[in-house]
């Protein structure tokens, strides 16, 4: 999966201009999961400026989960969950690690998908239907234009249905209280 990229920045002459515009250069479609794709559009650290010339940190990130006041931009695409039954587990758990530095160690390796990250994650489902399943209640049922905010808890995404969903997500780091 591929998505357009526009960034704007600042011209020589101090006026607002596009520095760059296409693909991000951090995008993954994982070969052990058929249909899983991730792109990080963007990432800022702690305490960023807006005027000066935007530095785009995306492909060499060390890690995706955002320091504290930092933040990272995904989009991000799930399979049905039939897609799950049929893959290696280890051969994913190594593409992850590899793809998703940072948040391929936040799974829980006892309770598929579910995940907790030190942010604050704004997300809006762009297609499909997604259930976020959390430790207590029933799964919430999201469709197209659905928003959540993931306030750094545990929570797993399912795709009950037969085809692809897709969510944008800006995650905020956070400290761990």
């Amino acid at each position: 999966m591929q998505v357009r990229r526009v960034v704007t920045g600042l011209s020589a002459a101090g006026r607002s201009t596009v520095i760059s515009d296409g693909p991000t250069p951090r995008a993954h479609d994982f070969s052990t999961i058929p249909g899983f794709a991730n792109v990080t559009v963007w990432s800022t650290p702690a305490n960023p400026s807006c005027g000066a010339q935007p530095q785009d940190r995306t492909a060499n990130l060390a890690t995706l989960l955002p320091e504290p006041g930092g933040s990272t931009f995904f989009v991000v695409r799930f399979p049905p969950d039939s897609v799950m039954s049929s893959i290696d587990h280890e051969a994913a758990g190594a593409e992850q690690a590899r793809e998703l530095p940072g948040l391929a160690d936040t799974f829980d390796p006892r309770r598929p998908g579910f995940h907790a990250t030190p942010s604050i994650d704004y997300l809006i489902v762009l297609e499909g239907e997604l259930c976020l399943e959390l430790e207590e209640g029933e799964p919430v049922r999201l469709r197209r234009g659905d928003i959540v905010v993931q306030n750094g808890t545990w929570h797993a995404w399912r795709n009950e249905t037969g085809s692809a969903a897709v969510i944008a997500a800006i995650s905020l780091g956070a400290s761990k209280v």
